[in-house]
């Protein structure tokens, strides 16, 4: 096995991790590793997607991220910061008031993503996945409710641990607090409508704002660089990632690969045009409604 997961992510929880090791949690009782141990190694053939998609079904992807393939601590956090800079600020501007509220409240997304994480059935060899669409936000992990735990005791708060020793290797890291807290935490923002059980799978979809508001619809205002700035601006009809560069004058594609196209990716104001194969020669790209509708803001 490999150096153990957390690695690059801090000393201390790379301690922490070897501390579970030496006190035999999860090493097996003939000395060899266990699956957890193998889940937060720094190298597995785990993948965890990351997909965003425009509109509300699965029929065109818009962007797909993979973490994977590495500790299980360590792709938690990654996944964490990736839906961090997904959950925009957005605007309703009324009569009386300017409303500012985040697309999802960040205390249950948070909440969710450890849940879904902690508590996935990985006998199964399928990890958890993570969905934005333009009207929700979902998350779908393996494996229904443990066995001899209802509806109702999930949702008052009582636990049973699918996976103890990862539980408590992120309670360690303070990923977790305490047992049966998770939950709770989550219905204090949304209903128990927001949770599909089934056999196989536990799903919780989290509605954007707009589905909650009436009469003016809400503007979305995405907190953009200069550089995002000066993208949209030259975006007109579908452009080549040569010809966007030429109008900007930019020579540098890893520049403006990272300062442009990808910050003006993740605050969805662009799309593809062939999202299916995004390194395609032919790919194009184009703004979003979003995009266009911010777009038309700062012109």
């Amino acid at each position: 096995m490999g150096n153990v997961a957390g690695v690059s992510d801090s000393d201390s929880d790379m301690l922490k991790i070897k501390d579970r090791l030496k006190n035999n949690i999860l090493p097996s009782c003939m000395g060899l590793y266990n699956y957890a141990a193998y889940l937060l190694a720094d190298r597995n053939n785990l993948s965890i997607k990351v997909a965003k998609y425009n509109g509300i079904g699965r029929s065109d992807l818009v962007e797909s991220n993979e973490y994977g393939q590495e500790s299980l601590i360590k792709a938690t956090k990654r996944v964490l910061d990736k839906i961090e800079v997904a959950n925009i600020n957005i605007t309703k501007i009324t009569s009386k008031e300017r409303e500012n509220r985040r697309l999802w409240h960040p205390v249950a997304l948070r909440e969710a993503v450890i849940n879904a994480f902690v508590h996935n059935d990985y006998s199964k060899e399928i990890p958890p996945k993570f969905e934005i669409f333009s009207d929700r936000f979902e998350i779908t992990s393996a494996g229904g409710l443990p066995e001899g735990l209802s509806q109702s005791e999930f949702f008052e708060g009582f636990s049973v641990p699918r996976n103890k020793e990862l539980m408590r290797v992120f309670r360690d890291l303070d990923l977790v607090e305490q047992l049966g807290s998770g939950v709770p935490r989550i219905l204090d923002y949304y209903s128990r409508d927001c949770f599909t059980f089934s056999d196989n799978f536990l799903r919780m979809a989290f509605p954007s704002p707009e589905m909650d508001y009436s009469g003016d619809t809400p503007q979305v205002t995405p907190q953009v660089t200069p550089q995002v700035m000066q993208l949209i601006k030259a975006l007109e009809n579908e452009l080549s990632r040569d010809e966007i560069q030429e109008k900007l004058n930019l020579s540098d594609r890893k520049n403006f690969r990272e300062n442009y196209l990808n910050p003006a990716f993740e605050t969805n104001l662009i799309e593809y045009t062939i999202p299916e194969k995004p390194n395609s020669s032919r790919q194009k790209y184009r703004l979003t409604d979003k995009g266009r509708a911010y777009k038309k803001m700062v012109d």
